[in-house]
């Protein structure tokens, strides 16, 4: 590459950055994010608890596996009284019995209900305090409705959730998706829960794959996933352009991960979108073919990596972006810290390509009747991908 040509890229890469930070409209949408890290709320008082008469995995630092056998010792008397005891560890102690993780979720989900209600109606705090409680509370009940299977839930900053779609236990094909920027718990379902797209939110987006995988399998039973278990970028702003948030997720990835192997959970595909992609190329190198059997990066603006090569990964690799997707003026940029590298849907990145040619701009992968539907349900199913 010509000195001209060089000086040209790095140009591009600055403006292209400027227009990832300031996209928005303002430095405020993308505002710096703290990330979550360890344990959920009460591991201390859990590592303390000998109400069994023997020390407890601590949550913190026991491997997926040690935690599966550790339940597997126990009745289902005992095992119910550290739900009951500990709602926060259990519902999100990877490698715990997938039922047991969801009633403990529920009585975790209640107690936060409880106070945030509270919250919305004391008279001591400022009104905008008492407006967000009552909208997190909001949340929070969707969450609670009748036959929602919820694997995680995290109250801290933002609001960590992960939700089952279909019967995790008995499912022979399992699709895990990793969503991107702004997935939390307040936008999980949507911004409106009556708004006339139900695929806007991540939960009607992974109905809507667990509804083309039951449609395309018959009578197989099936799962989807999907893990907001991370703290993602908010808006369009320099935590969307680096790896900071990705770093902090990815390890907590790779756990929940190991947690599905661990209780028999057949191979999952890992369908990453946007920044999801990012924290998915970062765990990459620590999953094998027990953990992870095809990893789909769509919406992608890279993933840290040159090549599917240098992912690290068994995983069959597969890319796929939209032609209306604005992600296409930013992926492969990287400048200084800025940026993510290689393309994913270039030629040179070397994953296996799918069609997303109908899908509608950065967020309409998921919508029924897209060829970017077909294929994620067809990778899923362990079938092969029709052609563009």
């Amino acid at each position: 590459m010509t000195r001209v040509a060089r000086w040209k890229r790095t140009g591009v890469s600055l403006v292209l950055s400027a227009v990832a930070v300031l996209g928005a409209g303002s430095w405020t949408a993308g505002v710096t994010q703290a990330a979550v890290t360890g344990p959920a709320p009460g591991a201390a008082a859990w590592r303390a608890d000998r109400v069994l008469g023997m020390p407890l995995p601590d949550p913190a630092t026991a491997a997926p596996s040690r935690v599966a056998g550790f339940f597997a010792g126990l009745d289902t008397r005992e095992r119910d009284v550290l739900a009951r005891r500990h709602p926060l560890t259990v519902g999100n102690l990877d490698g715990a019995p997938v039922e047991l993780r969801y009633r403990a979720n529920e009585r975790a989900l209640r107690a936060e209900y409880a106070a945030q209600a509270e919250r919305s109606t004391d008279a001591s705090l400022l009104a905008r305090e008492r407006e967000l409680a009552a909208e997190r509370a909001d949340r929070v009940r969707r969450l609670l409705a009748d036959g929602r299977r919820i694997l995680a839930f995290d109250p801290r900053g933002r609001g960590q959730v992960a939700e089952v779609f279909g019967d995790l236990a008995r499912a022979r094909h399992v699709a895990v998706v990793v969503p991107g920027s702004d997935a939390d718990l307040m936008f999980y379902d949507g911004e409106d829960a009556d708004a006339a797209d139900p695929y806007v939110g991540w939960s009607g987006r992974a109905r809507s794959l667990y509804e083309r995988m039951t449609a395309d399998a018959p009578g197989t039973p099936v799962a989807v996933v999907v893990w907001v278990g991370y703290t993602t970028p908010v808006g369009l702003g320099v935590d969307a352009a680096t790896d900071r948030l990705a770093e902090a997720g990815a390890p907590r990835l790779d756990r929940f991960l190991a947690g599905l192997a661990a209780v028999g959970t057949p191979v999952p595909a890992v369908l990453c979108h946007s920044y999801g992609s990012v924290v998915c190329g970062l765990a990459a190198p620590r999953t094998d073919r027990h953990t992870v059997s095809d990893l789909v990066l769509f919406g992608s603006p890279g993933v840290r990596a040159d090549s599917a090569a240098d992912l690290g990964t068994d995983a069959t690799v597969w890319a796929a972006r939209a032609p209306s997707d604005w992600v296409r003026t930013v992926a492969g940029l990287h400048l200084l810290d800025l940026g993510h590298d290689t393309d994913p849907v270039g030629p040179g990145f070397g994953a296996r390509r799918f069609c997303a040619a109908n899908v509608r701009d950065h967020g309409g992968y998921f919508a029924p009747g897209s060829d970017a539907l077909r294929a994620f349900s067809a990778i899923a199913l362990g079938r092969p991908v029709a052609p563009c």
